[in-house]
């Protein structure tokens, strides 16, 4: 079996699928629970900073896109954009090589993921079928 890596860091490939929140926050839990900086060879900090950022774009992408279907006066719209912001900033910073760094990129994966929670309710209504006549 062969498999492929795409290197997505602005999560563009996600931008059209569903988020795989389950997974990410699978890799989340497992970033935050590392203790020891010597956990992963450095190859393999690469390789979850990566997955990591994807994942961050990907999330800020759904907020942002949720945050858009919200009227102006919504209260909820200050906070979501100082998380957008911080989220932002944080991306536009190069990619964590330490344990640190992935640390605070799996934060603000689950930063991201509390706001998208905060905003669930902004999905356009589902068309129903309606009954025959």
């Amino acid at each position: 079996m062969t498999y492929a890596s795409l290197h997505d860091p602005q999560g563009l490939a996600e931008a059209e699928l569903p988020l795989d929140r389950e997974t990410h926050e699978q890799l989340v839990r497992a970033v935050l629970s590392w203790r020891c900086p010597a956990a992963l060879p450095s190859d393999d900090y690469e390789q979850v900073a990566l997955v990591l950022t994807g994942a961050a774009h990907a999330v800020a992408a759904e907020v942002r896109g949720r945050t858009a279907l919200l009227p102006r006066d919504d209260r909820r719209l200050v906070v979501t954009r100082i998380v957008l912001d911080e989220a932002a900033g944080r991306l536009a910073a190069p990619g964590p090589n330490t344990l640190h760094g992935l640390q605070h990129r799996a934060r603000l994966i689950r930063a991201l993921y509390a706001r998208l929670d905060h905003l669930k309710d902004t999905l356009p209504a589902a068309p129903t079928a309606s009954a025959a006549p």
